[in-house]
Protein backbone atom coordinates (compact mmCIF):
# COMPACT_ATOMS: atom_id res chain seq x y z
CA UNK A 1 0.00 0.00 0.00
CA UNK A 2 1.30 3.13 -0.86
CA UNK A 3 1.44 6.60 1.28
CA UNK A 4 -1.75 8.00 -0.15
CA UNK A 5 -3.68 4.91 -0.13
CA UNK A 6 -2.31 4.34 3.44
CA UNK A 7 -3.75 7.63 4.61
CA UNK A 8 -7.05 7.52 2.66
CA UNK A 9 -7.77 4.06 4.20
CA UNK A 10 -7.12 5.51 8.13
CA UNK A 11 -8.97 8.45 7.12
CA UNK A 12 -12.00 6.00 6.26
CA UNK A 13 -11.23 3.91 9.40
CA UNK A 14 -11.52 7.18 11.36
CA UNK A 15 -14.41 8.75 9.76
CA UNK A 16 -16.13 5.30 10.82
CA UNK A 17 -14.80 5.18 14.39
CA UNK A 18 -16.28 8.39 15.12
CA UNK A 19 -19.64 7.54 13.46
CA UNK A 20 -19.79 4.25 15.37
CA UNK A 21 -19.28 6.54 18.77
CA UNK A 22 -22.04 9.01 17.55
CA UNK A 23 -24.11 6.47 17.04
CA UNK A 24 -24.36 5.07 20.53
CA UNK A 25 -26.27 6.73 22.93
CA UNK A 26 -24.71 7.83 26.40
CA UNK A 27 -27.10 6.46 29.35
CA UNK A 28 -26.60 6.78 33.02
CA UNK A 29 -28.26 4.92 35.69
CA UNK A 30 -28.94 7.00 39.19
CA UNK A 31 -27.86 4.43 42.01
CA UNK A 32 -31.28 4.73 43.68
CA UNK A 33 -33.03 2.03 41.45
CA UNK A 34 -30.17 -0.17 42.84
CA UNK A 35 -30.96 0.22 46.02
CA UNK A 36 -35.23 -0.49 45.91
CA UNK A 37 -34.16 -3.58 43.73
CA UNK A 38 -31.65 -4.87 47.05
CA UNK A 39 -34.20 -3.49 49.27
CA UNK A 40 -36.79 -5.94 47.44
CA UNK A 41 -34.38 -9.36 47.81
CA UNK A 42 -33.63 -8.55 51.29
CA UNK A 43 -29.69 -7.31 51.49
CA UNK A 44 -28.26 -4.25 50.64
CA UNK A 45 -26.69 -2.52 47.65
CA UNK A 46 -23.47 -1.06 48.79
CA UNK A 47 -22.49 2.28 46.82
CA UNK A 48 -19.57 2.85 44.88
CA UNK A 49 -18.05 -0.78 45.53
CA UNK A 50 -16.38 -2.79 42.50
CA UNK A 51 -19.07 -5.11 43.16
CA UNK A 52 -21.93 -2.45 42.42
CA UNK A 53 -20.14 -1.45 39.47
CA UNK A 54 -19.57 -4.61 37.91
CA UNK A 55 -23.52 -4.92 37.94
CA UNK A 56 -24.48 -2.15 36.85
CA UNK A 57 -21.90 -2.58 33.57
CA UNK A 58 -22.73 -5.94 32.93
CA UNK A 59 -26.12 -3.96 32.25
CA UNK A 60 -24.71 -2.72 29.51
CA UNK A 61 -25.09 0.73 31.04
CA UNK A 62 -22.22 2.89 30.68
CA UNK A 63 -22.85 5.73 32.86
CA UNK A 64 -23.08 6.07 36.69
CA UNK A 65 -24.86 8.88 38.79
CA UNK A 66 -24.03 8.80 42.46
CA UNK A 67 -25.71 9.98 45.36
CA UNK A 68 -22.87 11.70 47.23
CA UNK A 69 -22.85 12.67 50.37
CA UNK A 70 -18.92 12.86 51.78
CA UNK A 71 -16.41 13.95 49.58
CA UNK A 72 -14.31 11.08 51.44
CA UNK A 73 -17.20 8.98 48.82
CA UNK A 74 -14.71 9.66 45.95
CA UNK A 75 -11.74 8.17 47.29
CA UNK A 76 -10.32 5.30 44.69
CA UNK A 77 -13.57 5.92 42.77
CA UNK A 78 -11.85 7.11 39.71
CA UNK A 79 -10.74 4.36 39.18
CA UNK A 80 -12.95 1.78 40.13
CA UNK A 81 -15.35 3.47 37.27
CA UNK A 82 -12.32 3.28 34.69
CA UNK A 83 -11.40 -0.14 35.51
CA UNK A 84 -15.82 -0.85 35.00
CA UNK A 85 -16.09 1.45 31.82
CA UNK A 86 -18.43 3.37 33.19
CA UNK A 87 -18.48 7.40 33.37
CA UNK A 88 -19.41 9.83 36.09
CA UNK A 89 -20.77 12.71 33.93
CA UNK A 90 -23.61 13.77 36.70
CA UNK A 91 -24.29 13.51 40.61
CA UNK A 92 -26.62 13.71 43.32
CA UNK A 93 -26.42 15.45 46.14
CA UNK A 94 -28.54 16.38 48.78
CA UNK A 95 -28.80 20.11 49.75
CA UNK A 96 -30.83 22.37 52.92
CA UNK A 97 -30.81 25.81 51.35
CA UNK A 98 -33.85 27.05 53.25
CA UNK A 99 -32.38 28.44 56.39
CA UNK A 100 -30.23 31.59 55.80
CA UNK A 101 -28.52 31.21 58.87
CA UNK A 102 -27.02 27.58 57.86
CA UNK A 103 -26.99 28.01 54.38
CA UNK A 104 -23.22 29.58 53.70
CA UNK A 105 -22.26 26.30 55.55
CA UNK A 106 -24.69 24.73 53.30
CA UNK A 107 -23.84 25.74 50.16
CA UNK A 108 -19.91 25.26 51.03
CA UNK A 109 -20.41 21.41 51.47
CA UNK A 110 -22.16 21.25 48.23
CA UNK A 111 -19.16 22.66 46.43
CA UNK A 112 -16.78 20.47 47.95
CA UNK A 113 -18.42 17.48 46.58
CA UNK A 114 -18.44 18.93 43.68
CA UNK A 115 -14.73 20.00 43.70
CA UNK A 116 -14.38 16.77 44.02
CA UNK A 117 -16.81 15.16 40.84
CA UNK A 118 -14.75 17.69 38.62
CA UNK A 119 -11.67 16.08 39.40
CA UNK A 120 -13.39 12.82 38.19
CA UNK A 121 -15.08 14.40 34.98
CA UNK A 122 -18.36 15.09 36.39
CA UNK A 123 -20.11 18.17 34.98
CA UNK A 124 -23.85 18.03 35.99
CA UNK A 125 -24.78 18.82 39.71
CA UNK A 126 -28.41 17.53 40.64
CA UNK A 127 -29.71 19.02 43.94
CA UNK A 128 -33.38 18.32 45.29
CA UNK A 129 -33.26 21.03 48.53
CA UNK A 130 -34.36 19.01 51.10
CA UNK A 131 -38.43 19.21 51.68
CA UNK A 132 -39.60 19.86 54.76
CA UNK A 133 -41.67 16.50 56.35
CA UNK A 134 -44.60 16.14 54.15
CA UNK A 135 -45.93 15.51 57.38
CA UNK A 136 -45.83 19.34 57.90
CA UNK A 137 -49.39 19.93 56.81
CA UNK A 138 -47.50 23.47 55.21
CA UNK A 139 -44.75 22.62 54.05
CA UNK A 140 -41.88 25.48 53.76
CA UNK A 141 -43.28 29.24 54.81
CA UNK A 142 -42.96 31.74 51.63
CA UNK A 143 -40.31 33.34 54.02
CA UNK A 144 -38.34 30.18 53.69
CA UNK A 145 -38.92 29.97 49.73
CA UNK A 146 -37.57 32.83 48.97
CA UNK A 147 -34.39 32.31 50.94
CA UNK A 148 -34.12 29.28 49.36
CA UNK A 149 -34.23 30.43 45.85
CA UNK A 150 -31.62 33.00 46.37
CA UNK A 151 -29.47 30.38 48.11
CA UNK A 152 -30.17 27.72 44.98
CA UNK A 153 -28.77 30.77 42.56
CA UNK A 154 -25.77 31.82 44.70
CA UNK A 155 -24.57 27.47 44.61
CA UNK A 156 -25.85 27.51 41.04
CA UNK A 157 -23.61 30.77 40.07
CA UNK A 158 -20.80 29.18 42.37
CA UNK A 159 -20.92 26.20 40.53
CA UNK A 160 -21.30 27.67 36.95
CA UNK A 161 -17.36 29.28 38.23
CA UNK A 162 -16.04 25.77 38.41
CA UNK A 163 -17.15 24.95 34.67
CA UNK A 164 -20.32 23.38 36.45
CA UNK A 165 -24.01 23.03 35.67
CA UNK A 166 -26.68 23.12 38.50
CA UNK A 167 -29.54 21.15 37.89
CA UNK A 168 -32.61 21.69 40.27
CA UNK A 169 -34.41 17.96 40.62
CA UNK A 170 -37.93 17.61 42.59
CA UNK A 171 -40.06 15.03 44.05
CA UNK A 172 -43.59 14.52 44.43
CA UNK A 173 -43.81 16.84 47.60
CA UNK A 174 -42.94 19.89 45.77
CA UNK A 175 -45.94 19.98 43.66
CA UNK A 176 -48.36 20.37 46.60
CA UNK A 177 -50.14 23.19 47.58
CA UNK A 178 -49.90 24.11 43.64
CA UNK A 179 -46.74 23.27 43.17
CA UNK A 180 -45.18 26.75 44.99
CA UNK A 181 -42.23 25.31 45.80
CA UNK A 182 -41.56 23.95 42.49
CA UNK A 183 -42.25 26.77 40.55
CA UNK A 184 -41.05 29.15 42.75
CA UNK A 185 -37.68 27.47 42.63
CA UNK A 186 -37.62 27.62 38.54
CA UNK A 187 -39.55 31.69 39.00
CA UNK A 188 -36.73 32.87 40.97
CA UNK A 189 -33.46 31.75 40.19
CA UNK A 190 -31.34 32.72 36.82
CA UNK A 191 -31.43 30.36 34.07
CA UNK A 192 -27.84 31.14 33.81
CA UNK A 193 -27.36 29.58 37.17
CA UNK A 194 -30.25 27.14 37.91
CA UNK A 195 -30.68 24.47 35.03
CA UNK A 196 -33.45 21.59 35.37
CA UNK A 197 -33.36 18.09 36.19
CA UNK A 198 -36.80 16.79 34.68
CA UNK A 199 -37.86 14.10 36.76
CA UNK A 200 -40.82 13.11 34.58
CA UNK A 201 -42.86 10.31 36.91
CA UNK A 202 -42.51 12.81 40.23
CA UNK A 203 -43.87 15.27 38.18
CA UNK A 204 -46.41 13.00 37.12
CA UNK A 205 -47.44 11.99 40.78
CA UNK A 206 -46.93 14.52 42.42
CA UNK A 207 -49.74 16.28 39.82
CA UNK A 208 -52.31 13.56 40.64
CA UNK A 209 -50.67 11.17 37.90
CA UNK A 210 -51.33 13.95 35.00
CA UNK A 211 -49.45 13.66 31.68
CA UNK A 212 -51.34 17.01 31.27
CA UNK A 213 -49.22 18.48 34.11
CA UNK A 214 -46.14 16.86 32.61
CA UNK A 215 -46.51 18.55 29.28
CA UNK A 216 -47.24 21.41 30.67
CA UNK A 217 -43.78 21.59 32.42
CA UNK A 218 -42.29 21.43 29.83
CA UNK A 219 -43.73 23.66 27.92
CA UNK A 220 -42.72 26.43 30.59
CA UNK A 221 -39.05 24.71 31.79
CA UNK A 222 -37.83 22.83 28.83
CA UNK A 223 -35.57 25.05 27.93
CA UNK A 224 -33.74 24.41 30.88
CA UNK A 225 -33.45 20.78 30.90
CA UNK A 226 -30.21 19.41 30.98
CA UNK A 227 -30.75 16.54 32.64
CA UNK A 228 -33.57 13.24 32.01
CA UNK A 229 -34.27 10.55 35.05
CA UNK A 230 -36.47 7.90 33.27
CA UNK A 231 -39.26 5.92 35.17
CA UNK A 232 -42.47 4.52 34.01
CA UNK A 233 -45.42 2.67 35.29
CA UNK A 234 -48.79 1.08 34.79
CA UNK A 235 -51.80 2.78 36.85
CA UNK A 236 -49.60 4.82 38.71
CA UNK A 237 -47.14 1.74 40.00
CA UNK A 238 -43.53 2.08 38.92
CA UNK A 239 -42.89 -0.74 36.28
CA UNK A 240 -39.78 -3.49 36.47
CA UNK A 241 -38.72 -2.08 33.30
CA UNK A 242 -38.74 1.18 31.46
CA UNK A 243 -40.98 1.68 28.03
CA UNK A 244 -41.81 4.38 26.02
CA UNK A 245 -45.45 3.31 26.29
CA UNK A 246 -47.05 3.60 29.93
CA UNK A 247 -48.30 5.98 32.15
CA UNK A 248 -45.96 9.03 30.34
CA UNK A 249 -46.02 8.82 26.44
CA UNK A 250 -42.49 8.77 26.13
CA UNK A 251 -42.29 9.04 23.22
CA UNK A 252 -44.40 11.70 22.85
CA UNK A 253 -41.84 13.49 25.15
CA UNK A 254 -38.85 12.65 23.45
CA UNK A 255 -40.34 14.09 20.41
CA UNK A 256 -41.10 17.14 22.26
CA UNK A 257 -37.04 17.53 23.24
CA UNK A 258 -36.43 16.46 19.36
CA UNK A 259 -38.39 19.24 18.07
CA UNK A 260 -36.75 21.93 20.40
CA UNK A 261 -33.39 20.33 19.66
CA UNK A 262 -32.65 19.71 23.34
CA UNK A 263 -30.16 16.57 24.08
CA UNK A 264 -30.56 16.47 27.79
CA UNK A 265 -28.20 13.64 29.75
CA UNK A 266 -30.26 10.56 30.08
CA UNK A 267 -30.41 8.85 33.35
CA UNK A 268 -32.27 6.08 33.97
CA UNK A 269 -34.27 5.71 37.08
CA UNK A 270 -36.59 2.75 37.11
CA UNK A 271 -37.20 1.64 40.74
CA UNK A 272 -39.54 -0.59 42.35
CA UNK A 273 -42.10 -0.19 44.92
CA UNK A 274 -45.31 -1.85 46.19
CA UNK A 275 -46.55 -3.49 43.70
CA UNK A 276 -44.12 -3.63 40.88
CA UNK A 277 -44.28 -7.17 39.27
CA UNK A 278 -40.87 -9.26 40.56
CA UNK A 279 -40.00 -10.58 38.03
CA UNK A 280 -36.37 -10.33 36.84
CA UNK A 281 -33.25 -9.33 38.97
CA UNK A 282 -31.70 -5.87 38.70
CA UNK A 283 -29.40 -6.54 35.85
CA UNK A 284 -31.75 -8.00 33.78
CA UNK A 285 -34.41 -5.12 34.51
CA UNK A 286 -32.02 -2.74 33.53
CA UNK A 287 -30.74 -4.45 30.21
CA UNK A 288 -34.30 -4.46 29.15
CA UNK A 289 -34.64 -0.31 30.75
CA UNK A 290 -31.66 0.72 28.67
CA UNK A 291 -33.38 -1.65 25.29
CA UNK A 292 -36.33 0.69 26.18
CA UNK A 293 -34.37 4.13 26.65
CA UNK A 294 -32.87 3.10 23.53
CA UNK A 295 -35.68 3.05 21.27
CA UNK A 296 -37.43 5.80 22.55
CA UNK A 297 -34.73 8.50 22.44
CA UNK A 298 -32.99 7.03 19.33
CA UNK A 299 -33.29 10.54 17.80
CA UNK A 300 -30.70 11.77 20.57
CA UNK A 301 -27.67 9.75 19.31
CA UNK A 302 -24.62 11.63 17.96
CA UNK A 303 -24.98 13.59 21.35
Amino acid sequence: MNRRHFLHAAAALSMTARASAAAKLHIATNTYPWGTFAKRDGRAFPLHTDESLAAIASSGITGYEPAIGRVEEFEGLGARLKAHGLEMRSLYVGSTLHDEAQNAQNIESVLRIARGAAEIGCKVIVTNPSPLKQGVQDGKSDAQLITQAQALDRLGEELRRLGLTLAYHNHDVELRHGAREYHHMLTATNPEHVKFCLDAHWVFRGCGNSEVALFDALEHYGSRIVELHLRQSSGGVWTEVFTGKGDIDYDRLASWLQKHNLKPHLVLEQAVEKGTPHTLDAVNAHKQSLEGVEKTFAGMRGD
